[in-house]
């Protein structure tokens, strides 16, 4: 009998006219086929022969097929090769077979998941009947008549409670593996992922018009003559005519496809449950605060950097609202008045520097520490009182990855333990929003305390 192995776009891989004993089964179980070369054949019940699994609706790997049919005949088997891959379905028709058999395996899923969950139940009531004999507590007998029955019902309690966890844990499997199906179509034509993917369908679709005009792509070249160029074109022509028009249902439904045209700089977007303030508006997405900076938070602004001007993209298609920075006003408003509350007290302003001896609030220095600095000596930005080194130390927006800001009232001597630096100006927003204005002086006097103690 003669082995026919055929390959079409509508039907896929199949190989028929096998039979059991001959050796060809052995040949097709090889994980060496595909165009991974890592796949094996697999006897369908329903088509009554071999396939190769997502073989459908791809062109052949025709050196995986003649490797194929070479074992064959060197096992002494007569073989044919059949390859057409004009032969399709169109997208429309695929995508309505993918849906089609989503909707079949979850109700196949939902009737395992009842089952299962069935014999769960009747599992525990046979364990639970069963030890009713021992609810007050009996103890096993050791010697009496009764020993012997009553280890055998512990035992058959055992074996019934384990059966009905066993089928409960099936029974949890078998729905998820449903909801996923039922879900298949929701899932597929999200607007987001039908975008990101449109997006990369365009782009494989202007890479085969290159290779038609005889163009390089992708880093390669390819025959303009070869047929396949024509096929693969016209399935992406459909693909992506087929996504387009989700699209244009999803926003008939009043689903939101945001662009480049719904934002300007000084907007906030909604991306991922927090505003972010955008910093810039980008052909594919738009510039924000880094995402490290909302942790925690509803609303981040450009001003709330804590990450050295780090900044993070968020694409149009996973952008969930648009604001105005006048419609953000009202949200900033309550934590505006909430600042103050969080603060001991108000500090009077700083004047002239005068005697620790002479403030009840004492005179701090503040030191900025950076892992890529050298640590000869301790680094010194201002000097301020106490309070005022605290509010400034515990605003998240005076650490990041690389550096922190820290405090002291005994910093030691000048020019041998600590040392001015220059301010750069990056930490004046945090300064001005708590109304603090820092020195850069610090005299004998302030040290009085500590040389009394």
């Amino acid at each position: 009998m003669t082995i026919q192995i055929t390959h079409t776009r509508r039907e896929g891989t199949l190989v028929d006219g096998t039979s059991r004993g001959d050796g060809s089964a052995e040949i097709l179980k090889l994980r060496e086929y595909g165009r991974t070369l890592r796949q094996p054949f697999r006897w369908s019940r329903d088509l009554d022969c071999w396939y190769l699994r997502h073989s459908r609706d791809h062109a052949a790997y025709t050196p995986s097929l003649e490797l194929l049919a070479q074992r064959l005949r060197d096992a002494g088997l007569d073989v044919t090769l059949t390859v057409d891959n004009a032969d399709r379905r169109s997208f429309g028709e695929a995508e309505e077979d993918r849906e089609e058999r989503a909707e079949a395996r979850a109700d196949r899923f939902a009737g395992y998941a009842d089952n299962a969950a069935r014999n769960s139940q009747a599992a525990w009531k046979t364990s639970h009947s069963i030890s009713e004999r021992f609810e007050f507590g009996q103890p096993i007998l050791v010697g009496h008549h009764s020993e012997g029955r009553a280890r055998r019902d512990h035992a058959r309690m055992d074996t019934a409670m384990r059966k009905s966890i066993t089928e409960g844990d099936r029974a949890q499997h078998w729905a998820s593996r449903e909801e996923a199906a039922a879900n298949y179509e929701r899932f597929r034509k999200d607007p987001g992922r039908t975008l990101r993917r449109l997006e990369k369908l365009r782009a494989d679709l202007r890479a085969v018009e290159k290779w038609q005009r005889g163009e390089s792509a992708k880093g390669y070249s390819r025959n303009p003559a070869d047929p396949e160029l024509t096929i693969r074109h016209e399935e992406l022509a459909e693909e992506i005519t087929h996504w387009e028009q989700v699209i244009k249902d999803a926003e008939a439904r009043g689903v939101k496809v945001w662009s480049k045209a719904d934002f300007k700089r000084g907007d906030f977007v909604l991306y991922r449950g927090t505003w972010y303030e955008v910093l810039r508006v980008n052909p594919k997405s738009v510039s924000i605060p880094h995402i490290f900076n909302g942790t925690g938070k509803s609303v981040v602004r450009a001003t709330d950097d804590s990450y050295d001007g780090w900044t993070s993209t968020a694409p149009y298609d996973d952008v969930s609202g648009r604001r105005s920075a006048d419609e953000m006003q009202p949200a900033a408003a309550p934590a505006q008045a909430a600042e103050p509350q969080e603060q001991a007290e108000p500090s009077p302003p700083v004047g002239e520097p005068v005697p620790a001896a002479d403030q009840p609030d004492g005179t701090a220095l503040v030191l900025i520490a950076s892992k890529y600095s050298p640590r000869r000596r301790k680094r010194a930005l201002w000097a301020m009182t106490r309070r005022e080194a605290q509010a400034v130390c515990g605003d998240p927006r005076t650490s990041g990855r690389s550096y922190m800001l820290t405090w002291t009232e005994q910093p030691g001597t000048e020019g041998t333990d600590w040392e001015w630096v220059p301010d750069n100006g990056s930490l004046a927003p945090v300064l001005e929003g708590l109304g603090i204005t820092p020195r850069r002086e610090w005299t004998a006097a302030q040290q009085a305390p500590a040389e009394a103690a």
